[in-house]
């Protein structure tokens, strides 16, 4: 019986309408200008949408990217876009779409990994996804904020720019942080264009954005926080004004402390916010850690499309000698038993039938592929088995990352 839902890339002329469904699947307006913007970042012929007749009701959509991962640079696949019209749910839309993205992928010989940040964390885990890299909302109270004795600040000074002056700045600093941060995307220019987005319906009520410099004497520039103030108070009247970092850089780490010094000290504004890493070192920078209260988040999911290219792709903390016997109900093609060797930068992974060590599924390697979650943690909760006695110890800590991943955020894998 053919399917009743015809899949297949948007024109240029059905862009519109297209969005218009997916952004009212989340109850979101687009103005024009709204559209004009998205489409400068949209690859059209990446995009896949499901049909009913001539109506689109449905869609996703993937940007080619890289990304950082332990010890080497990968392609990814971006998703975004993803939703299915109020009036055509739980008819299997989604799944099909899913489905149709990552076949795609592994056909064409594609990206061997895809990531997105999902609204909901419990829509993805049934496509392999997995949560790969978790951030830590940090809101501290500036008065408490006073930095320990001996922090290094270094010579350099804060300059606050137009962004027009601060943009090429940035994309420097940016760049050489995100080769080597494990989570961190590459950014093009139509990238950059909308993570600086500005207009006064963007800003959630706060400021327009300041750009804040880190120059070192010789004016080289070593780090950057993007942020605004937003001013506000509580239902009793009381002042809960806060700075909002959106997005901080820095290549030295006197430029991370100096930064930090002086969006702590902007005055008027009793609070501070920012979305960082699990590890971020902002509190061990202050006399009271207490200071910087955080709530973890997941953020960047991972898919492992062609499992035995991804894993090969990536570094590794110790030499690994492990089978793996993977189960994937999604993406059939994973299913089996990898033999993965690591010793430095030689890295194999290739079907075996030897006796397996470890059993998991795709959606566990994905979870595990940036070096945060660990595969040990995975089968405390018995997501992973152990097959042969003390090999997930190994594997476990062979996967492991010296840093947790991080996804800065931005316009990269956001799935509508």
């Amino acid at each position: 019986m053919p399917d009743p839902y015809l899949l297949r890339p948007v024109t240029d002329d059905e862009f519109t309408s297209w969005a218009r469904v997916i952004a009212n699947t989340y109850g979101n307006d687009l103005s024009d200008e709204d559209l004009a913007d998205e489409r400068t970042s949209v690859e059209l012929d990446r995009t896949i949408a499901a049909f009913d007749g001539d109506l689109p009701v449905g869609g996703t959509a993937a940007y080619t990217r890289s990304l950082t991962v332990p010890g080497a640079v990968l392609p990814v696949a971006g998703v975004t876009w993803v939703g299915v019209a109020p009036t055509h749910r739980r008819r299997g839309i989604l799944t099909a779409l899913m489905r149709k993205q990552l076949t795609d992928l592994h056909e064409g010989g594609g990206e061997p990994i895809a990531a997105l940040r999902p609204w909901e964390a419990g829509i993805y885990g049934r496509y392999g996804y997995g949560p790969a890299s978790r951030g830590a909302r940090l809101r501290g109270d500036k008065r408490s904020m006073h930095f320990t004795p001996g922090t290094g600040f270094g010579e350099g000074d804060i300059r606050l720019l137009s962004r027009d002056e601060a943009r090429p700045q940035i994309e420097k600093v940016y760049e050489q942080v995100r080769v080597g941060t494990v989570g961190w995307p590459d950014r093009a220019g139509r990238f950059w264009d909308v993570r600086l987005f500005d207009e006064p319906r963007a800003r959630g009520g706060a400021t327009a954005l300041r750009y804040a410099m880190h120059q070192e004497p010789s004016g080289r520039a070593t780090g950057y926080a993007l942020y605004r103030i937003k001013d506000e108070r509580d239902v009793f009247g009381a002042d809960v004004s806060a700075v909002q970092v959106v997005e901080l850089a820095t290549v030295t780490h006197q430029a991370y402390a100096a930064l930090w010094r002086f969006l702590a000290g902007i005055d008027l504004v009793p609070w501070i916010e920012y979305e960082g890493a699990v590890d971020e070192p902002l509190p061990h920078l202050l006399t009271d850690p207490r200071a910087v209260r955080s709530t973890e988040v997941d953020r960047l999911w991972v898919r492992l499309v062609d499992l035995d290219r991804a894993l090969a792709g990536r570094r590794y903390a110790t030499p690994l000698d492990v089978v793996l016997d993977v189960r994937d109900g999604f993406c059939s093609w994973n299913t089996g038993r990898f033999r993965l060797q690591a010793d430095g930068d030689a890295v194999s992974c290739d079907r075996t039938s030897a006796a397996p060590d470890v059993r998991l599924t795709a959606a566990e390697l994905g979870a595990a592929f940036l070096g945060g979650t660990t595969l040990a943690s995975l089968a405390a909760g018995g997501r992973v088995e152990e097959l042969r006695p003390g090999a997930l110890a190994h594997v476990s800590t062979a996967f492991r990352g010296s840093r947790e991943p991080f996804y800065p955020g931005g316009a990269a894998f956001p799935a509508h």
